[in-house]
């Protein structure tokens, strides 16, 4: 950035840092790509050269003041210089402070982010600090559902179109199993103990549950037409699963396979979140936009959170998949066509805030450290990171194809 002419146009390339004097040299320019490769900031370095060019002005000028032959000229054009230096002074210090406070940081890279894509039939591997693209898993046709083993060394991919869910090493980044899921599983759930898979298979509307270790189902348990959302109580004794066609949600003894309960919800749910220490079930309803809220000693709704009011000018309201932080003081639900996340606190079951995201977000992830927030949104085709200590959008990254839900874990 040329922020200072010099006196003589015959000294602007021989100032430190341009590319005549570098190539003189034998040095390469620092380009903005070359700087951001080595974690420099362009406006600190365009601040650097700002000074030193002053400095080679002001010398320039001075010699050319001294040259000039009466005691008196030399005088009043060194006055003329000390005023205009005091200007120019003033000008690039506020100048260099507004540059410098366009640099912030650049974010730590601590966790990389995988992200199902439908319609290109990968997974997609992102860097959650930076947004950097860094590959992608070749996956079975259609792969939809994720979860992590619970030492998180595994990552699980429902495959759909292959009628298979498959284990993937995270550290290796290559297929280590194929899982017999069923037909076109779409969520599924692993146990506590990381024994099992229970998986919710649209077209049987059933429920199987899988055994890793032999890859054997052990059973299937009948629920209502289309189950999708899937969850597992933190202790392992208790399976929900839900129902979009008959928006129910069914509660099944993980033991026995026995349907303890099937209750009404809103239309066509989506998710189940556990909260306070499993005490509370949580059942999303994408149609509707209503989280139904359930006690789980005695499987009935104690509340439903209604999520149109706090949205009046969006159109079509819903609520798809939720996650929480592990205080379980921040709740966040993806709300599919309104292209937004919002933020729920279960304290008092209001909106705190929502976030813009891409086209239908049907998917969210937490960063290990739950510092930032992962949208997938399907119909734009792309990835919003959502910086939740300053609660705003970081960037979004564009990965094209159909992403439909996203999961992170620490490098």
């Amino acid at each position: 950035m040329d922020l200072w002419r010099p006196a003589r146009p015959d000294l602007q390339h021989d100032l430190p840092g341009s590319p005549e004097r570098d190539a003189r040299l034998a040095r390469p320019h620092p380009g903005s790509a070359d700087l951001a490769d080595r974690g420099l900031c362009p406006f600190d370095v365009a601040a650097g050269d700002a000074r030193r060019q002053y400095r080679r002005h002001a010398v320039a000028a001075s010699r050319a003041g001294a040259a000039r032959g009466r005691h008196a000229r030399r005088l009043a054009t060194a006055a003329g210089h000390d005023r205009a230096g005091q200007l120019i002074r003033a000008w690039l210090a506020a100048l260099i402070a507004v540059l410098l406070a366009g640099c912030t940081p650049a974010a730590r890279s601590n966790d990389i982010v995988f992200v199902s894509d439908e319609q290109a039939n990968v997974v997609h591997i992102v860097d959650g600090a930076t947004g950097r693209i860094e590959g992608v898993l070749a996956t079975g046709g259609r792969p939809r559902g994720m979860q992590l083993s619970p030492d998180r060394r595994t990552l699980y991919v429902a495959a759909g179109n292959a009628n298979r869910i498959e284990a993937w090493d995270i550290a290796t980044r290559r297929r280590t199993r194929l899982l017999n899921s069923g037909p076109d599983p779409e969520r599924f759930v692993v146990s506590p103990d990381g024994r099992s898979l229970y998986i919710a298979n649209e077209n049987d509307s059933a429920v199987s549950f899988l055994d890793i270790a032999s890859n054997r189902p052990i059973r299937a348990v009948r629920v209502g037409p289309e189950p999708e959302g899937m969850g597992v109580s933190p202790d392992g004794r208790l399976v929900v699963a839900t129902s979009e066609a008959s928006s129910t949600a069914h509660f099944i003894d993980a033991a026995t396979g026995a349907v303890r309960a099937t209750v009404m919800v809103g239309n066509r749910p989506r998710d189940v979140l556990f909260l306070d220490d499993g005490r509370r079930i949580w059942v999303s309803s994408e149609q509707r936009g209503t989280i139904s809220v359930f006690d789980a000693a005695t499987l009935r709704i104690v509340h439903v959170i209604d999520l149109v009011p706090a949205f009046p000018d969006v159109d079509q309201v819903q609520s798809v998949e939720m996650k929480a932080t592990r205080d379980g003081r921040r709740v966040f639900v993806a709300m599919g066509r309104s292209n937004r996340v919002a933020e729920i606190d279960p304290a008092t079951m209001q909106v705190v805030r929502a976030f813009p995201t891409g086209e239908r977000t049907w998917g969210i992830g937490l960063s290990p450290d739950e510092t930032r927030l992962y949208a997938a949104s399907g119909l734009s085709g792309t990835l919003t990171i959502v910086d939740l200590a300053r609660n705003r959008v970081a960037r979004t990254v564009n990965l094209g194809g159909r992403p439909w839900t996203a999961l992170a874990v620490a490098r």
